[in-house]
């Protein structure tokens, strides 16, 4: 396998994420609290600020052979947690430590902005992505959420405190 880079969005990436968000959307429709309708209607201007970080949420990109394969973003909540979101890799590039890599990559750029908690939700019977996230020393907290995007599905919260894992 190539290697692999990960690396904080520019603005000249916006295609690249446009593209692996709307192909996450589509591939995972009931994941996410932000659906493929809504996103698609996005103008390029909004997906030009989200890639160039003028937006509260900073995006990072896994790119295989200079093609972008994974993402993965962060940013505060209306409660100031800071939030991991929108993690996706292309399912041709799975099982290859690429989401591994890019909850890493949140953890130390959360952590140098003085983040020490990291939270985000997702759905117990996500088996894949609950293995990868407590791998990951994320552990469930007894919070539920329902998914915005679809009101039917409830997600639990998981954390992740610096101090329990070294960055």
């Amino acid at each position: 396998m190539s290697t692999i880079t990960i690396r904080t969005t520019t603005e000249s990436d916006w295609e690249a994420l446009k593209e692996l968000r709307l192909a996450s959307l589509l591939e995972s429709p009931t994941a996410f609290g932000w659906n493929y309708a809504d996103a698609a209607a996005s103008d390029d201007a909004q997906w030009r600020d989200n890639a160039a970080g003028r937006t509260p949420r900073t995006y990072l990109l896994a790119f295989a052979e200079d093609k972008a394969v994974g993402l993965i973003g962060y940013g505060l909540s209306a409660a100031a947690e800071c939030n991991l979101i929108a993690m996706w890799v292309n399912p041709a590039f799975r099982g290859k430590d690429i989401a591994a890599g890019l909850v890493e990559a949140v953890k130390a750029g959360a952590g140098a902005q003085g983040h020490q908690r990291i939270v985000l939700t997702v759905s117990p019977e996500n088996s894949r992505a609950v293995a990868l996230y407590e791998k990951q020393r994320f552990a469930f907290l007894p919070e539920w959420e329902t998914l915005d995007s679809h009101p039917h599905i409830e997600v639990q919260k998981m954390e992740w405190r610096s101090g329990e894992c070294t960055l």
